[in-house]
């Protein structure tokens, strides 16, 4: 039921009213008080109301505050003195789809098991409902102001930038308010919350964010912003209009956030880029599997720093959800401190190489090739697909979790090296495919 970031999927398939009612009785067995927000996507105003009344049948009081970006619910669970938060929304996938994601008073994802124990009490429909005079009761109101409130004390700039914003017609009109608040100069892209996603998809690509680019570079901004459409991620465009990739971004934000003896947790995914940059300063990386939830497991675990190439960034000392919003006003300071492309140019740039093969038979695969390199590498991780480490590289062997094909992913400091590792990856999935 639940992927690596809550349930998602199409509405009216996957995603339905009934489930959303059958998440809420469950989740209502043990939570007295339980947060709930919702993307702008017009199915979630349905789902929010099968969910919430799935809570108050369990006597469950719900905190609604309705429209919001997906941190800020999160953030609200602490701030409402509640046990759980929900949010309805697909994050960056496309209009058709939706989801619910759950939260606990640490801003944390719920993590494997108790996604598992609200998976079993659903199946087994496991739950008492209360009579007329035992429901809970719903309470609409909104965190939006706190939230803005707190972005704006946690940053301290040398002096207020040109910052131009795309919302991408989501719900993260947070980041801008405190934005301005701080004396920026404000322009932004996207902004009418509209669930269909008309300016722009909703997740944040290279593709997706070539008209902030433009705008950045002709308008002479510092620097561009750009979320999906519940705002827990953030990318980013430099002065030049430069869009930083994933990997770039993530080594100067954790660079900023550690000390020496300081460890960030990041994705087996990540680049080489990000390790060798941290170990100038100090610092190490400790790889989790994809997600943001893995992530902030190692950051409530002591790690300093999380985030992933994909966008999701988590500084433990605030909250352990993904807050795109938070991402983006820190990154303006380290922009008023120091040009976004000059901190980036700071960052190696090594070769990458990314294929899909395709396949029905994900697993017996992954199995076939797991065996292999086991019998011929020594550094081998299998915690999320399996990943290879050499001397003077890695490659990454993963199956989907959404489609028939199993990606591969290799990378070196030197091209003829990546090209290499690439190849061996690419032949030992192709082998494994035909066998199976």
């Amino acid at each position: 039921m639940f992927g690596t970031s809550g349930i998602r999927g199409p509405v009216g398939e996957t995603v339905t009213a009934d489930l959303a009612l059958s998440v809420g009785r469950a989740l209502g067995v043990d939570a007295d008080r339980v947060v709930v927000g919702r993307d702008p996507r017009e199915s979630g105003e349905l789902l929010g109301d099968a969910l919430t009344a799935g809570l108050r049948e369990q006597g469950t009081d719900v905190i609604d505050v309705g429209l919001a970006a997906t941190p800020t619910v999160a953030r609200a669970v602490a701030w409402e003195d509640a046990d759980a938060g929900v949010s309805l929304t697909a994050s960056h996938n496309p209009a058709e789809d939706n989801g619910i994601k759950l939260w606990q008073p640490s801003g944390q994802a719920f993590d494997g098991p108790m996604q598992d124990e609200m998976t079993e009490r659903v199946q087994a429909a496991d739950w008492e409902l209360q009579p007329w005079d035992g429901l809970g009761t719903r309470e609409r109101t909104s965190a939006t102001e706190r939230h803005v409130q707190t972005l704006v004390d946690r940053v301290d700039l040398d002096r207020p930038l040109s910052v131009v914003v795309d919302l991408g017609n989501g719900a993260g009109g947070v980041g801008p308010a405190a934005l301005s608040r701080l004396g920026c100069e404000v322009e932004t892209l996207n902004a009418q919350p509209d669930g269909s996603f008309p300016g722009r998809p909703s997740e944040p690509t290279p593709e997706n964010c070539e008209s902030l680019a433009t705008l950045v570079r002709e308008g002479d901004a510092d620097l561009g912003i750009a979320h999906d459409g519940d705002a827990d991620r953030m990318r980013a465009v430099a002065g030049d209009g430069t869009y930083l990739s994933g990997d770039v971004l993530l080594a100067v934000l954790a660079g900023a956030a550690v000390e020496s003896g300081d460890r960030v947790a990041v994705p087996v995914d990540t680049s080489l880029a990000v390790e060798d940059y941290l170990a100038e300063r100090g610092a190490s990386v400790e790889r989790t599997p994809v997600g943001d939830v893995y992530v902030a497991a190692a950051v409530a675990e002591g790690a300093a720093f999380g985030g992933e190439p994909s966008g999701s960034w988590i500084w433990g000392t605030e909250t352990l959800c993904p807050d795109g919003p938070l991402a983006a006003v820190k990154l303006v300071e380290l922009a008023a401190e120091r040009p976004l492309a000059d901190r980036a140019a700071a960052v190696p740039d090594y070769p990458i190489r990314r294929a899909n093969v395709e396949t029905d038979a994900k697993a017996a695969v992954m199995e076939s090739v797991t065996s292999r390199v086991r019998e011929d590498y020594d550094d081998v991780t299998t915690m999320d697909g399996v990943r290879i480490g050499t001397d003077d590289g890695w490659f990454l062997v993963r199956a989907s979790g959404t489609q028939p094909m199993v990606r591969v992913t290799a990378e070196a400091r030197e091209a003829e090296r990546t090209d290499a590792l690439f190849e061996t990856a690419r032949s030992l999935v192709e082998a494994a495919v035909e066998e199976n």
